[in-house]
């Protein structure tokens, strides 16, 4: 298999096809969508190939017969009959008032008036929007095709200021609106974005859409599939790790066919290199502010579980950290479950990239000193690599002492070991490493368990004011949590640790090694 150029950030299509560049036929999503439905909206985290699948339909419309050669639109698409298409995308710049996204609505209605030779007399956005789209069936003597991207960053970029959000809000609902009006004179409408408001608050006026974003048909949407990868990229693969790749970067899904991150997979393939390429292209700071205003419980972000309703509960006036995880890629849907009739979902972190990542960034804005910091991951894999648990004990003293004081007077589940064990979740995590919090059986709840070099570690954490009940160690030792794996064989090692909040230390650490 000859080796091509990788498109990385490209999202053209003309010059995917026609520069020689790597491409995965999402062409057959094209004409089921065209087949089945009319009004359409997706919803997929930032760099997933939305906008190159919208230039993909855009030149399917057009009629560019000759950049489907090969793929599965050639021989099924009707090449006679030329849609007239208006197309809006609110990637550029940074809008910051209600007034300044006007001024951008009416600079993109003149670029499409211009590009198309229509003239409008409208005054108002609404009208102008809807004139466009009346003019254009006329003139053509086709319906039309409209075509949105990035509906929502306006008000993504503002959600850090709730009255300009609402602002931008209303001013794309009211550009929306009209695509329900007009549906005499359109052919095919689809929006992309990032989050998926509600539609109540944003769609009110467009209530007939289609959502896609949660259809197992249509998972595979954006992304590459395992056979994508073996079909079109066969000649990257080579000297690298196939288990690896997918540990990395495959894992997204929503109900139907798990993918991988695009830009992951472009990168890896040039640089060669196994990093947190997605994670690095944008700094999700809103996302770790809510994280950390919230005070959130850690082991439990890549536990939790939502109904639909939860998962679309994404607005400017409340924002649930099930959604916003979700919406923006850093958890994805481990499964689908029916419940008296009502549809849920269990959440989970889609690969090691996410979970190592989003860890690390939660525990730099924890721990300010960031060479400490560094120094106590390093110290910890070091630890653990040798089983020194006198010096394990000696870090998690250090671990400790990292916690801001307001966190400890402010955050109601300070007032629970299992606080202490979110902190220490997130140095362990942050490593990568393979844990499973709050581990359940017949006996109760583990805080923490720990797969690593072969062996296993179990973790009971305590509060010396709030445990009359016995000691950590004797916990573990009385619940028999080791049972089920010193079946494997495997060194089981029992480690309880326990706090004083009065003093803010580390007042107690021991350790009983099983097997090995």
């Amino acid at each position: 298999m000859p080796r091509k150029r990788l498109p990385i950030g490209i999202q053209t299509f003309r010059e995917i096809r026609e520069d020689g560049y790597y491409y995965v036929d999402k062409t057959g999503f094209a004409l089921r969508l065209i087949d089945e439905g009319k009004y359409y909206f997706l919803s997929r985290p930032r760099r997933f190939g939305k906008s190159l699948f919208l230039d993909t339909l855009a030149e399917l419309f057009s009629c560019s017969r000759d950049l489907f050669a090969g793929l599965e639109a050639e021989q099924r698409w009707d090449w006679s009959r030329r849609y007239p298409l208006i197309r809006l995308s609110f990637a550029e710049g940074v809008l910051q008032t209600r007034v300044q996204l006007d001024e951008r609505i009416n600079e993109l209605l003149h670029e499409q008036e211009m590009r198309l030779h229509v003239e409008t007399t409208a005054n108002s956005i609404a009208g102008r929007f809807g004139e466009l789209i009346r003019s254009l069936h006329s003139k053509a003597g086709e319906r039309v095709v409209v075509l949105i991207d990035e509906y929502d960053k306006p008000i993504l970029d503002n959600l850090r200021e709730p009255e300009i959000a609402r602002g931008m809000r209303d001013g794309l609902r009211n550009l929306y609106s009209v695509i329900k009006g007009a549906d005499a004179h359109i052919r095919f409408a689809f929006l992309t974005g990032v989050s998926k408001f509600s539609k109540v608050s944003l769609f009110s006026g467009l209530n007939n859409l289609s959502d896609i974003t949660v259809d197992a048909d249509y998972s595979a949407l954006c992304g590459y599939t395992e056979a994508d990868l073996d079909r079109v990229f066969g000649a990257e693969l080579d000297g690298l790790d196939r288990d690896k790749i997918r540990a990395w970067y495959n894992g997204y899904n929503w109900t139907g066919e798990a993918v991988y991150n695009p830009f992951d997979v472009l990168l890896l393939f040039d640089r060669r290199q196994f990093r947190s390429w997605w994670f690095e292209t944008g700094s999700p700071s809103f996302l770790i502010d809510c994280l950390t205003e919230r005070q959130s419980w850690l082991p439990q972000l890549g536990q939790l579980q939502a109904d639909t309703e939860l998962l679309s509960a994404f607005d400017v006036e409340h924002i649930s950290t099930e959604a916003l995880l979700w919406q923006t890629g850093y958890l994805t849907i481990a499964r689908e479950e029916q419940f008296f009739g009502e549809y849920r979902y269990r959440l989970r972190y889609p690969n090691l990239e996410v979970y190592q990542s989003l860890n690390n960034s939660l525990l730099r804005r924890w721990t300010p000193d960031g060479q400490q910091t560094l120094a106590n991951k390093t110290q910890l894999g070091e630890c653990l690599l040798a089983n020194d648990f006198a010096g394990l004990e000696q870090l998690f003293t250090a671990f400790f002492a990292s916690i801001p004081h307001d966190w400890h007077r402010n955050n109601p589940i300070a007032q629970y070991e299992g606080y202490y064990a979110s902190v220490f979740y997130a140095y362990f995590a942050s490593l990568g490493l393979d844990l499973t919090p709050e581990e359940a059986s017949n006996a109760g709840r583990l805080d923490l368990a720990l797969r690593f070099n072969g062996q296993v570690y179990l973790f009971e954490f305590k509060v010396v004011e709030l445990a009359p009940e016995g000691r950590a160690l004797e916990q573990l030792q009385a619940r028999g949590y080791a049972d089920k794996y010193r079946a494997g064989g495997q060194p089981v090692h029992l480690i309880g640790v326990e706090f004083s909040r009065e003093q803010r230390l580390v007042v107690g650490f021991e350790v009983e090694t099983l097997g090995g």
